[in-house]
């Protein structure tokens, strides 16, 4: 049995879930509405607020989709509820980011700045010059684009210099000076 998939997810107040017969499920809540499309070879069931995940055999691919639906589902609940955000975090002498109306202008040491628009499901804000948090309802559009950020100047390991999650860990080599 799947530790994930067989926890039960209990739905918070305000939070309404509807599940189709193709198995659709559509999450609405304070901060928006999310809908997933799930494998119809695991059920949902709905009990008076609490969702519970069952599947139909023990194949392999049946067990894998049993907890990818439930943590999916969660990950639903989780964001029209309390929302999702990622920090990120500029290392290096002249690395700054600046917020000009829904752009984010990022000064990375390049010949020129670079400029990414937020989009309808994710936003930025920048409440320093060193500190960029992307936040929003879908866990993986968040981290999708805190990953595109972060991929214009990846942390290197010497000096640490680049764009690093808040609670990344860079591990630094030693130089040429170190044998």
């Amino acid at each position: 049995m799947s530790r994930i998939g067989k926890l039960p997810i209990t739905v918070p107040a305000g939070v309404e879930i509807t599940i189709s017969d193709n198995n659709l499920v559509t999450v609405k809540g304070p901060k928006g509405e999310l809908k997933e499309q799930l494998s119809s070879k695991i059920k949902i069931e709905n009990n008076d607020g609490v969702l519970v995940f069952t599947r139909g055999s023990d194949q392999k691919e049946e067990r894998s989709l049993h907890g990818l639906s439930r943590a999916l589902v969660n990950n639903m609940v989780k964001g029209v509820t309390e929302g999702f955000q990622k920090k990120l975090v500029l290392v290096g002498v002249g690395y700054k980011a600046e917020k000009k109306g829904d752009t984010l202008v990022l000064s990375l040491g390049y010949s020129h700045p670079i400029e990414v628009k937020d989009t309808a499901d994710v936003k930025t804000e920048v409440p320093g010059p060193n500190e960029i948090i992307v936040s929003g309802i879908n866990k993986a559009l968040v981290g999708d684009f805190a990953a595109d950020i972060r991929a214009f100047r990846q942390p290197e390991p010497y000096k640490g210099k680049g764009i690093k999650y808040a609670d990344e860990v860079i591990i630094r080599k030693e130089g040429k000076t170190g044998k």
